[in-house]
């Protein structure tokens, strides 16, 4: 038993070390630039088991997204989180929005990087691929958030479910976090007030 334990925690932290490097390659160089020869150099394993566990370079590009959304320990997806469950029971809509922003934050910080490169190679089909599926996965969780808050508040005139998640999917993207934090200077704090204030106005009758 305690053999096969740790062939399993070796092997889930040979696949982190793998996803860790590329996610490290990628966003240093480009999608691109990093081959799979690179990452298995980088992680120190064999580029033979990089195609073991993942596949393709395209396959691994997706796991590199799942790998920076749920963070290093691999802990669960958002939507299966305490915060995420909670989220229509803390008692008024500003709470809400700040425990909303402040988690997105953590898992913005390491997606814009890896983001904005991948979005540069929009002319690569496997990229584009990853993307859309990425986004696509994105907007299933905020609509999910927004069905949250909505009984905590009124949706602005002219606002439907779906025109409301068209506004937080722009203002809490990966591109709009990079925008404002590694383009202009802001600390993650500034851009977590700015969100709060901005969704509280964008979605919601005062």
């Amino acid at each position: 038993m305690a053999s096969r334990m740790n062939r399993a925690q070796s092997a889930l932290a040979t696949r982190q070390r793998m996803l860790g490097a590329a996610y490290d390659l990628i966003v240093a160089s480009g999608y691109h630039n990093t081959t799979m020869a690179e990452i298995a150099e980088r992680a120190g394993v064999a580029v033979q088991t990089l195609y073991f566990s993942f596949g393709s370079k395209q396959s691994m590009l997706q796991h590199v997204y799942e790998h920076a959304v749920y963070g290093v320990s691999g802990s669960l997806p958002p939507e299966q989180q305490d915060w995420f469950r909670d989220l229509g029971r803390t008692g008024t809509l500003g709470a809400a929005l700040e425990t909303m922003v402040e988690n997105t934050a953590t898992v913005l910080a390491r997606t814009a990087p890896l983001d904005e490169f991948v979005r540069a190679a929009a002319s690569d089909p496997e990229a584009a691929k990853v993307r859309r599926t990425n986004e696509a996965l994105r907007r299933t969780a905020w609509s999910g958030m927004l069905r949250k808050l909505e009984p905590l508040g009124t949706l602005a005139e002219g606002l439907d479910h779906e025109r409301a998640t068209d506004i937080m999917m722009v203002l809490m993207s990966p591109t709009t976090y990079q925008s404002f934090v590694a383009e202009y200077g802001w600390t993650p704090g500034q851009w977590r007030s700015w969100c709060v204030a901005t969704l509280a106005h964008q979605l919601f009758r005062p």
